[in-house]
């Protein structure tokens, strides 16, 4: 079994293990600040937690916990979050009754939140995510077998009442807007397919484009959906089947094309795979995509001029890895562990896109989603 060294998070403070190096590391955030944030939720504790990161080592550093309010039970298997284009609020939804959908502001300063209100939502959000304009909260109930959309106020609060419930087959997965804001895509895993829709940022309204779906391998299992930095080319993982496909977008019209597929080779023809995340490095040079079976981290490098995929290599992570995310600069990786309750930070070669890992985090119960803010400054 791999050993790594782990470092013990307190509310009041930090306690580590081999202490030293990490204390000179705490006091210098704490003397200049730390300029970048990281959110994590974790459904078992209904709570996000907010640490201090140091960019240039990747060191976390413990601010607060903060609970999310609105159900009595636990959220079901995840907590979602989003975060608006001006990266000033933070919204999670509880996947219990009455599936309320939390807004926070973020203090850029310290970046602590504040709780602004709870909407309850028409059902359980696997995938929430929010429009160009920070108008539109729009979400995909796994459960529901519902795309829905809802405005956010001026206060940036989520509004009560939908502008549109959608039904769709079993199990839609994710929402993802590409760079215009004029197209929103659905992978649906039980349909086999993702779901193609034309966006109104006026209204909030989806269309159906044309076609309605691009269909996936049958069985495959489609479930996250991410576009390269360049608008271009768009990625899909599996779940089922740990596929990563690569699609090309018409810059008119928003349709996907398939241009082709890549195994990670962690498919167990007994199980679904349970492959879970994708993201792609800001720079647009690497991918890497996420296995929960076999907790582990796949990289690509991206063809710069076709968007293809060739295989870097895959390294071991956190137990059941349900989210990651990647830092503003391309650097860091960070994937939580929903069966280790704890967070590992992976440092990103700039050359070649291997990981290395940094550190490892405690963190709350069940966490499943990152997000990383970068302090803005007034």
């Amino acid at each position: 079994m791999r050993r790594r060294r782990v470092l013990q998070i307190g509310l009041g403070g930090i306690a580590a293990l081999g202490a030293l190096p990490l204390i000179g590391a705490q006091r210098s955030m704490a003397t200049d600040g730390p300029e970048t944030f990281v959110y994590v939720s974790n459904a078992g504790t209904k709570d996000i937690y907010v640490l201090g990161m140091n960019r240039d080592t990747g060191e976390l550093i413990m601010i607060e916990k903060t609970p999310v309010p609105g159900a009595e039970k636990t959220s079901l298997v995840s907590l979602p979050m989003a975060l608006p284009p001006n990266k000033r609020y933070i919204y999670a939804q509880l996947r219990s009754e009455p599936y309320p959908v939390s807004t926070f502001s973020i203090d850029h300063t310290s970046g602590k939140l504040t709780h602004l209100g709870s909407t309850p939502l028409v059902d359980q959000m696997a995938y929430i995510n929010v429009d160009k304009t920070g108008k539109h909260l729009v979400g995909a109930s796994y459960t529901g077998a519902k795309v829905a959309v809802y405005p956010i106020d001026a206060r940036s609060v989520v509004e009560d009442k939908a502008t549109q419930i959608i039904d769709t087959k079993p199990k839609a997965h994710c929402v993802f807007f590409d760079a215009s804001n004029r197209h929103v895509y659905v992978p649906v895993l039980s349909a086999d397919y993702v779901m193609q829709f034309k966006f109104d940022a006026g209204t909030g309204m989806l269309t159906p484009n044309d076609p309605p779906t691009v269909a996936v391998r049958a069985g495959a299992g489609p479930r996250h959906f991410t576009i390269h930095p360049n608008g271009e080319w768009a990625y899909l993982i599996t779940e089922t089947t740990a596929t990563i496909g690569t699609y090309s977008i018409n810059k008119d019209t928003g349709t996907l094309t398939e241009v082709g597929f890549v195994d990670t080779g962690d498919y167990n023809l007994k199980d679904s795979a349970f492959a879970s995340d994708i993201h792609v490095t800001p720079n647009g040079k690497f991918l890497y995509g996420a296995v929960r079976t076999t907790s582990m981290l796949h990289g690509y490098k991206v063809d710069p001029e076709k968007g293809t995929l060739t295989g870097i290599g895959k390294w071991p992570t956190e137990k059941t890895p349900r989210g990651f995310s990647i830092d503003p600069r391309g650097k860091f990786l960070l994937a939580a562990g929903m069966d280790s309750a704890s967070l590992t930070v992976h440092a990103i070669d700039q050359n070649n896109g291997e990981l290395k890992t940094v550190k490892q985090y405690p963190v709350g119960q069940q966490p499943n989603w990152v997000e990383i803010v970068d302090m803005i400054r007034a």
